[in-house]
């Protein structure tokens, strides 16, 4: 899911209905494998990157509907203040309404042609819903996304500073944003730089230029139609032995690894059972396999017991008969909430019911555990109890594509029936040669303890801004050594504010608002890399608090924490279902 900052993806997330159907939603934000964007999931509200949805919040009221959350809780993102969750849906209110009056006048009263994507007398291409959310809330706060940058993706990096021209003394609609020759210097929490491999390396860049004049630019070529070269099998190799599994298969394309190989591993007749905030290319994958998908509430190995319990005792629909098989679908860290799987109960409960277990580490892989093998690693997991082992070059990596580790039955079976290796274009052979590098500086094969030290300087600069800004009355999700920190803002108007003002100060971050999470859930998502230095994040640190003081987010710091405390509060699982 690698991304530039800040960047809009047109179509995000996708929900999965309670009876395996697929709905789409366009994306403000987003997220995706190799697409720019910030959300991704099965979440309903969602349409990425990581989030949790109605059908899915119905799917586990019908489970457990005596499921209720304390009202003690400490403050969170899943207890929102009665006021916060008033004034968000009263700004989200006022652009609708505006939005509807500025319509009516324009297109209605003054008899102007609406911009559309169809000719006349045509169906129109978009629909209407997310053609006005699009033209009236999107379009007015765009400048948040999108932004292009003009240098190496590193620690510090060129933004292009862009500017809506007046022409007449008219701006246009929607803006006509386009860079006015100037750039900013920023500190980089968009990427997902997670080792710091993006930018120029004293090991691994000598060996990717040398890979580039030999071997060119692409094979374009699909891996089974002469695409490969002694580079994909040597990184194959490597990436198996790294995770303790038999074989592996790469692929150009993170997406891609899950929504054209998920279709290879089931079809109809089998039971998925999928996380509620599952990316959205796990829920392409599901939803175009045939299989019956059904979710189980996000990272709850109790209510994944229960689901598993019900829909494997009930058959398939209509003639009861066994499934041909269960595969449950969990990440390793979900990057709109920054947290980690809870691999281990979620393996004993995939080995009670004898289900098969696909586990994507895109943002865990190379990012944590002691040796950088990702959550199997962290959670002290044995990789032979995860049956499919997928991740992506894109993070950790500094490359591109993807990977599925597993038995060698499970990889040949993928080779022979997977579109994404028999099709599609196979990895370019620089960016293989730069996973090559950058895993053998992870295991220490370059001779010097260059990845120890990345690996821990992640860790440490992860947890050192998580208390900075946890102890200034910041909402922060996720847990302790995740380098995805999402800071809850709520209101819709905070997304611009919060955005605006940090890149004001030289702070590049991403935000999120609704679709790509839940209406009352925005957030500004931080990535923290091991090529931040401690001054980097004491910087980061300073910034944000100011923003968040003059935005007013220090929502732990206040005096909505007491109503927190007393109960005054709207549960995240009753704002799901209304989603």
């Amino acid at each position: 899911r690698a991304r530039v900052p800040g960047r809009h993806a047109s179509a995000g997330r996708e929900a999965l209905s309670a009876d395996g159907r697929a709905g789409v939603v366009e994306a403000m934000g987003g997220g995706g494998k190799d697409a720019g964007g910030v959300a991704n999931g099965h979440a309903h509200a969602a349409g990425a990157k990581r989030r949790a949805g109605g059908a899915h919040a119905r799917e586990g009221a019908a489970l457990d509907p005596a499921a209720k959350r304390s009202k003690t809780e400490a403050v969170s993102a899943e207890r929102i203040p009665y006021f916060t969750a008033l004034a968000t849906f009263f700004s989200y209110g006022q652009l609708l309404v505006y939005g509807y009056v500025w319509d009516t006048l324009m297109y209605t009263v003054m008899g102007r042609k609406r911009d559309s994507s169809h000719q006349e007398g045509y169906a129109p291409l978009t629909r209407g819903f997310e053609d006005f959310y699009t033209r009236n809330l999107y379009h007015r706060i765009q400048d948040c996304w999108n932004r292009p940058i003009c240098s190496a993706p590193g620690s510090w990096f060129e933004v292009v500073e862009r500017e809506e021209p007046a022409v007449a003394g008219k701006r246009s609609w929607p803006p006509d944003l386009r860079p006015t020759g100037r750039n900013i210097h920023a500190l980089n929490l968009g990427s997902y730089n997670y080792l710091g491999f993006a930018a120029e390396d004293e090991y691994c860049t000598p060996r990717v230029v040398g890979t580039l004049e030999a071997r060119g630019a692409a094979t374009c070529a699909p891996r089974a139609g002469g695409g490969t070269t002694s580079d994909h099998i040597e990184l194959e190799k490597l990436i198996a032995s790294y995770l303790g599994k038999e074989a592996a298969v790469t692929l150009g394309m993170g997406f891609a690894t899950n929504s054209l190989i998920i279709p290879a591993l089931v079809s109809k007749g089998c039971l998925v059972v999928s996380d509620s905030l599952n990316h959205n290319s796990i829920v392409k994958g599901c939803s175009g396999s045939g299989a019956k998908v059904v979710v189980f509430r996000h990272n709850e190995p109790d209510h994944l017991d229960r689901v598993l319990h019900r829909y494997i005792a009930e058959g398939q629909p209509r003639t009861g008969r066994p499934w041909k098989k269960v595969l449950v679908i969990v990440e390793g860290i979900y990057s709109m909430e920054g947290e980690v799987c809870k691999l281990a109960e979620i393996v004993a409960v995939k080995k009670k019911y004898r289900a098969y277990l696909y586990l994507d580490e895109a943002h865990s892989i190379g990012a944590v555990g002691p040796t950088g093998r990702g959550v199997a690693e962290l959670c002290g997991v044995d990789t032979a109890d995860i049956d499919i082992m997928m991740g992506t070059f894109t993070k950790s990596f500094g490359s591109c594509g993807g990977y599925i580790a597993s038995s060698r039955a499970v990889v040949n079976h993928l080779r022979a029936h997977s579109p994404a290796h028999l099709y599609a274009t196979a990895m370019s052979p620089p960016c293989v040669r730069q996973c090559i590098a950058s895993l053998q500086v992870i295991m220490g094969e370059d001779g010097s303890t260059r990845g120890a030290d990345k690996l821990k300087a992640i860790r440490d600069g992860a947890n050192f801004l998580r208390k900075e800004l946890t102890d200034h009355g910041c909402i922060v999700l996720g847990d302790e050594d995740s380098p995805v920190l999402p800071v809850m803002l709520f209101n819709p108007g905070k997304i611009p504010a919060f955005s605006r003002e940090c890149l004001k100060r030289g702070v590049a971050v991403v935000v999120v608002g609704f679709p790509a999470c839940p209406l009352l859930l925005s957030r500004v998502r931080l990535c923290v890399s091991a090529a931040h230095t401690r001054k980097d994040l004491e910087h980061a640190a300073a910034v944000l608090k100011e923003v968040a003081d003059l935005v007013g987010v220090r929502y732990g710091a206040t005096d909505q924490a007491k109503l927190l405390e007393a109960g005054e509060t709207v549960p995240l699982e009753d704002h799901a279902k209304a989603q």
